[in-house]
């Protein structure tokens, strides 16, 4: 039992630093903090439950399959905010930049999904950079099953999304639909998508 516990404290340790020191160093550089850091600075003290720790995204193409992270960029869970109980996902930018792929989206509906079944509000932390482009369509039905759920919630449940860092595309569509947004000054951007596709589809430079 002792080693197996062992073994669950090395895998979470491991959990908690998404995508390694050093990217989380580049992070802190940028004046950013790291999802787990805005959960603790958000919520009640040891308030936090966390969900789907140590999923993984199940992708093989563009050899995605030798680059696994526990949590696949987003931390998900319940939590309390001045003892009310709440839903929250906060996107890992140091994990292909905080990027959404289709475990990642199954990740928020999840918690979506209890938010609506128990009257919860639901607290998103956005700093993404979109579609995970590797994994093509079923990256983007991800959103799409994230766009309805927001739909879905609207009138039912509050919606909070703050961006958090440079988002695009999808990354904003989902907070454009909820009910507030909140920014941090000279830190979050939010782009319809990003200046190459603008490029390769108007050739406009931008």
């Amino acid at each position: 039992m002792d080693r197996k516990n062992e073994e669950l404290k090395k895998k979470k340790a491991k959990a908690k630093l998404g995508g390694g020191k050093e990217r989380i160093k580049k992070q802190h550089d940028r004046g950013k903090l790291t999802a787990r850091e805005r959960i603790e600075l958000l919520v009640d003290e040891g308030s936090f439950d966390e969900i789907d720790m140590f999923v993984k995204h199940r992708a093989r193409a563009f050899g995605l399959n030798k680059q696994q992270f526990p949590g696949d960029g987003v931390v998900t869970g319940l939590a309390q905010i001045d003892g009310k109980p709440v839903v929250l996902y906060s996107q890992d930018f140091t994990v292909f930049g905080g990027s959404l792929s289709e475990t990642h989206a199954e990740k928020i509906l999840k918690i979506m999904d209890i938010a609506l079944k128990n009257g919860m509000p639901i607290i998103g932390l956005n700093d993404s950079g979109g579609a995970r482009i590797q994994e093509g369509v079923v990256s983007l039905g991800g959103y799409a099953d994230i766009f309805l759920q927001n739909t879905l919630a609207s009138g039912v449940v509050p919606q909070i999304s703050a961006i958090m860092g440079p988002c695009a595309g999808g990354a904003v569509y989902s907070p454009a639909i909820t009910d507030f947004i909140f920014m941090v000054k000279n830190t979050s951007h939010m782009f319809v998508t990003g200046p190459n596709v603008v490029k390769t589809v108007t050739q406009e430079k931008v």
